[in-house]
């Protein structure tokens, strides 16, 4: 058996890490200190104006390796979090016995899912395990990755030819993240796996452990930049120390990682997966809550959306359009990749019905084509647009960079002008916060306040609900207007 779930290695071979790790400090020059190793280049990326998106959470289960798995499934439910990392080997139970892994009988497995259920946990992925170069020997992991919902299979392989679990990936649709022990392992450096992964399957990425590659002496957000695209799992950690393999796990915030730009680094990329916590402080093994939760506590205060709803959501690697509808002329094409919004002829209203909104906070990003650019946000739509009349009853905050007062950008449209121009160029994307009070409106664009009005009948509006739907206007497709990140909070 392992004596370490990421590891998968015989017996023994975490002793070596720490003496085999000296050597290759002393042989490669790394032995820098943290201030030199986080010296190197970040490019020209602002981590600090990057608003961070919500990751969802889960627990990867060898922080509660002195518990059970169905402990495990309490301390999760104690936690608030809804998603689960196993490894093999854990105990099922509490009085011993079973032990979780992929060769656990039929009934064992209806068990596990019955147990699941009445916890309402899932789990979303499982690592790390062996995966052997043979089809008898990876098939049994997969079909138990498909019985159980799992998405994703983290493992460490010990070989080159990676053409039989690209097979297996196609024919499950199972994604494999490999994942980075320090050295001597294989993985150890991001340049390695990348090396390995190049050319296959986009289902086939890394499980990127930002803890093991602090022990390594590689600098989380740079392995990240390098992996961009081919990122499927994330272990999170923060440690004391960097480049230091006895260096242990402190709560998110209090170490050397630089957790905040390590998720802003995984927002910037649109990062799709789940960040697995993972806290192996041996002091910690009996009672990890307390440091786990005050981790989370800490990611939840850097989290710009913590309290949003995505409403242009996605399910996996796509973005979608489930929930939203289109009426009148034209239509808005959507990247799938990307989440990326274009209008297309007009003039008509792509709307979400998820539902209505009274008070709220919407935030997104457009884009103008060039400065012809005409579109618009509508805000408190009264009923299901079912004729063009929806315009007199709700207000509109307005895209128009060739107008200006009233029917300029940021403006109210036909209402209240703004009372500045805080647009960017055509081509480069805008960010606006739209927050609506009872009757008050205030419009931020890129970070200005541009307007704050009472609302009243006026222009155009004849009269107004309390409650409504939102709106995107697609104008016409000589200059197109683009969206993404559309985040809406309700405030009670």
């Amino acid at each position: 058996m392992p004596d370490d779930p990421d590891g998968n290695q015989e017996g023994g071979i975490m002793k070596k890490w720490k003496s085999a790790l000296v050597a290759v400090v002393m042989l490669c020059g790394m032995a820098m200190t943290p201030a030199r190793v986080f010296s190197i280049a970040q490019e020209d990326i602002d981590y600090s104006q990057i608003r961070i998106k919500k990751f969802p959470i889960a627990f990867q289960c060898w922080t509660f390796r002195n518990f059970s798995f169905y402990e495990t499934l309490e301390k999760a439910k104690e936690a608030g979090v809804r998603f689960l990392q196993p490894y093999p080997g854990q105990k099922l139970g509490p009085e011993g016995g079973d032990v979780f892994n992929h060769l656990l009988s039929e009934d064992k497995i209806k068990e596990i899912r019955e147990k699941l259920k009445e916890s309402g946990i899932t789990l979303v992925s499982y690592g790390v395990v062996p995966l052997e170069n043979s089809e008898d020997g990876m098939k049994p992991v997969f079909e138990f990755a498909r019985k159980m919902g799992i998405r994703t299979i983290v493992t460490e392989p010990q070989y080159d030819d990676f053409s039989l679990i690209e097979k297996m990936v196609k024919n499950y649709n199972v994604q494999v993240a490999i994942h980075n022990h320090p050295p001597p392992t294989k993985y150890a450096r991001p340049e390695t796996v990348l090396d390995h992964i190049k050319g296959l399957d986009q289902r086939i990425g890394v499980c990127a452990d930002t803890g093991h590659w602090m022990r390594t002496g590689v600098n989380p957000i740079e392995a990240l930049k390098k992996l961009e695209g081919r990122i499927l799992d994330v272990h999170l950690k923060d440690l004391n120390e960097f480049g230091v393999r006895d260096a242990h796990d402190v709560p998110f915030g209090q170490g050397k990682a630089n957790i905040r730009d390590i998720l802003a680094e995984l927002t910037r990329q649109d990062y799709f997966g789940y960040l697995a916590v993972e806290h192996e402080k041996k002091e910690d093994v009996d009672n990890p809550l307390p440091p786990v939760l005050k981790g989370l506590e800490y990611i939840a205060g850097v989290t710009y959306y913590q309290d949003f709803d995505q409403i242009l959501g996605r399910w996996g690697r796509k973005y979608h359009k489930h929930g939203w509808n289109h009426y009148g002329p034209g239509y808005f094409e959507l990247d799938k990749e990307t989440g990326v919004l274009k209008g297309h002829d007009g003039m008509g209203l792509f709307w979400y019905s998820g539902k209505k909104y009274d008070d709220f906070v919407l935030e997104l990003e457009f884009k103008c084509e060039d400065e012809l650019t005409n579109s618009g946000v509508f805000i408190r739509v009264p009923e299901m647009p079912a004729s063009d009349d929806y315009i007199y009853h709700s207000f509109e905050v307005q895209i128009d960079d060739h107008s200006k007062g009233i029917h300029g950008t940021a403006a109210v449209y036909d209402a209240e002008a703004p009372t500045k121009k805080a647009s960017n160029l055509s081509g480069k994307w805008n960010h606006m916060r739209i927050e609506l009070v009872g009757h008050i409106i205030k419009v931020d664009l890129n970070g200005e306040n541009v307007l704050t009005w009472e609302m009243e009948p006026r222009g155009k509006i004849r009269d107004f609900a309390r409650e409504g739907y939102i709106g995107l206007q697609n104008h016409d497709s000589r200059s197109p207007v683009y969206f993404r990140n559309i985040f809406i909070k309700e405030i009670k």
